[in-house]
């Protein structure tokens, strides 16, 4: 008799086990609808009637809720800030940058080059021409 009290128990308990585990599978849940009004005012903090308020949930906790929700297969979690678009050029040395500048400008004046060359010596010859008039007017 005794022997077959110890096993309705022994069900009992494990039904009550099951139980309490199938209502403590999810505890982010919980967690979740219980500072759900917290998480929306931010990640930090809030400002309320000109007065910075941090958040009621330290932020260690935050980010273990936000690492079982994630890790329970949810979605998303859509208490994070936006993220700003990560910079794809690089910084660099201004004298590389001013460099490149100048051969980029030197190629296109190389490029101009012949027409520079020929205006030169044109105004090189009406100088030269001015100062003969110059000399037989004298």
């Amino acid at each position: 008799m005794q022997n077959l009290r110890d096993k309705v128990m022994a069900s009992k308990a494990g039904k009550s086990a099951v139980k309490t585990i199938g209502e403590y599978q999810y505890p982010w849940r919980e967690k979740l609808a219980k500072y759900k009004d917290e998480l929306s005012k931010g990640v930090w903090g809030h400002w309320h009637l000109g007065a910075w308020k941090p958040l009621g949930i330290s932020a260690r906790h935050r980010a273990r809720l936000r690492k079982e929700v994630l890790l329970a297969g949810e979605e998303d979690w859509p208490y994070d800030p936006e993220r700003k678009e990560m910079r794809t050029k690089r910084k660099g040395h201004k004298c590389d940058r001013i460099s490149a500048a100048k051969r980029a400008n030197t190629a296109e004046l190389m490029k101009k080059m012949p027409e520079m060359l020929l205006d030169y010596k044109k105004r090189r010859w009406e100088k030269k021409m001015k100062e003969e008039d110059a000399k037989e007017s004298d």
